[in-house]
């Protein structure tokens, strides 16, 4: 017989069933992936891209959480959080890797004019020399998982347009304050102004600043656009971020799950690169809509050529830097 008794355990049976793929799920290693991007740049997509390849690759193993907009801190705070082992992984930019770790090799990336595109990067990301860079960062307490050029770097400026080299002259320029940072825009001719990156609108705003080296990416997603009008295309050098993983928890994994949490890596940095890429196109078209006007630099080899100095400087501070140089320039 049917009664009220039967059908509460019946329903109760198939609400279990129900509810058993979204157990599973949440029963995953968890994994908590924190960075300072918004959702649209793509140090997001590094993130979530990630996320959706480990999730193809070894279904229901795992249950990422990702905290994008600062909510666990800057990406310094992030990064350092990883290196400590109280953070599984985070998403940061790769220039302060050296600076958390000690370990100098990530400098490579943003030597001046080195990596050509977004399509060299993905080449050199991708190589033996790119996984070397990754691999490099254990010793600190972190291993890379993916690297991605998340925006070439220009040039952005409040009141005077940069056309030419001499433009640069004496113009208060926030970069981010490290030693090659520092020697590329001095050599240039800047006055450099080391500001956290959540500060940079509202320097610009009042004046602390007269311009900011940035990529498309970071003028939509932090409204620059609305206090700079003057953005001039140099291609500096990419803006690389790499998701990283603590050693700390990944010493806890199994190999089936570290080998999974490699190849999403891979697949990460490819579907990034693209995104980026296409951004920085599309955008610049979304920025002049917004009343920027997008300048080329008239002499922009003697920029180069005023930079060039650092790269051998940098090459003779450490063995993989000079190896990732001489990737870089044979690699079509």
């Amino acid at each position: 017989m049917l009664t009220r008794r039967t059908l509460i355990q019946t329903g109760a049976a198939f609400g279990a069933t129900l509810a058993m793929p979204h157990v599973a799920r949440a029963a995953g290693t968890m994994v908590r992936i924190a960075h300072a991007s918004n959702e649209i740049h793509p140090g997001h997509i590094l993130a979530t891209s990630f996320r959706d390849a480990l999730n193809e690759i070894l279904p229901g193993a795992f249950n990422i959480q990702i905290f994008p907009n600062r909510q666990l801190g800057d990406d310094k705070q992030n990064l350092e959080s990883a290196v400590a082992g109280t953070l599984e992984m985070a998403m940061a930019s790769g220039v302060l890797i050296p600076l958390v770790t000690g370990r100098p090799a990530y400098d490579a990336w943003q030597l001046p004019f080195l990596v050509r595109d977004y399509d060299h990067f993905e080449k050199l990301a991708l190589s033996p020399v790119g996984q070397k860079m990754q691999d490099d960062l254990e010793p600190a307490g972190i291993i890379g998982l993916s690297t991605a050029d998340i925006g070439q770097r220009h040039f952005l400026s409040v009141k005077s347009q940069v056309r030419t080299v001499a433009d640069l002259k004496g113009l208060k320029t926030r970069i981010v304050p490290v030693p090659l940072h520092k020697q590329i825009w001095e050599a240039l001719g800047t006055a450099p102004v080391g500001l956290p990156y959540g500060e940079v609108y509202g320097a610009l705003e009042t004046g602390v600043i007269d311009a900011v080296e940035i990529n498309v990416s970071s003028m939509l997603g932090e409204n620059l656009w609305e206090v700079g009008k003057n953005f001039t295309l140099t291609g500096h050098y990419p803006w690389h971020a790499s998701n990283v993983v603590s050693t700390r928890f990944w010493n806890t994994l199994a190999d089936e799950q570290k080998a999974a949490m490699r190849e999403a890596g891979r697949r990460a940095t490819s579907a990034t690169l693209a995104y980026a890429k296409t951004q920085d196109m599309t955008g610049r078209d979304e920025l002049r809509a917004k009343g920027v006007e997008i300048l080329e630099i008239e002499n922009l080899a003697a920029m180069q050529e005023t930079v060039a100095p650092v790269t051998t400087a940098w090459a003779a501070k450490d063995p993989l830097i000079a190896e990732f140089v001489a990737a870089a320039r044979s690699l079509a």
